[in-house]
């Protein structure tokens, strides 16, 4: 609250921004002076959806995700959880879940498991196995019958080890998976922590 008149005073709109959220999301009154920009503006009116689409655009999933929380929607809510888990922001995972719950919402996620966070890629233990698989070859229908998947799920499989390993191809995949497995031992294994 101290902080936010001198950002207004020195001219930083946008760390007057970040501050004037912190207030208006502790329920807070904003002073007179201050003038809102880019997806702040958005904010200020409480257009939260509005705030989320600026913020997506601008490519600021964390910022996005934090207009997200200020709406009392499950989905939305749901979604900002899982946008805060895969960025690591633990503090605002645990108040959304606590909003959920107050708001009456059931089955909250826990956030992932301690074996997941300790893998380098942030990938489940399923993960870790499809990207196993993918580094030894076959098709979709191939290995999702190895692994007793459905051929909808084992793609649901890959396009989550992709977006987490940041590579847009099952090759660039299979070519991490091959590159971080010694010879001679199971993929998985190597890949799951």
């Amino acid at each position: 609250m101290r902080a936010l008149p001198s950002a207004i005073t020195f001219q930083m709109p946008w760390l007057a921004g970040q501050l004037a959220h912190i207030v208006l999301a502790l329920g807070g009154t904003l002073p007179a002076d201050y003038e809102p920009v880019g997806p702040y503006c958005a904010e200020m009116a409480g257009e939260w959806q509005a705030a989320h689409a600026a913020w997506t655009k601008l490519g600021a999933p964390y910022e996005a995700a934090c207009a997200q929380a200020m709406l009392s929607d499950e989905i939305a809510l749901r979604e900002a959880l899982a946008t805060f888990e895969r960025l690591g922001a633990r503090a605002m995972s645990s108040q959304v879940s606590r909003r959920l719950r107050e708001l009456g919402f059931a089955s909250i996620p826990r956030g992932p498991r301690s074996s997941t966070r300790a893998n380098a890629f942030g990938l489940t233990a399923r993960e870790a196995e499809v990207l196993g698989q993918l580094g030894d070859g076959g098709t979709n229908s191939e290995i999702a019958e190895r692994l007793f998947l459905s051929e909808r799920t084992f793609e649901h499989h890959v396009s989550s080890v992709l977006a987490k390993l940041g590579v847009k191809t099952r090759r660039d995949a299979a070519r991490i998976a091959r590159d971080l497995s010694p010879r001679g031992a199971p993929t998985e294994t190597i890949l799951a922590g």
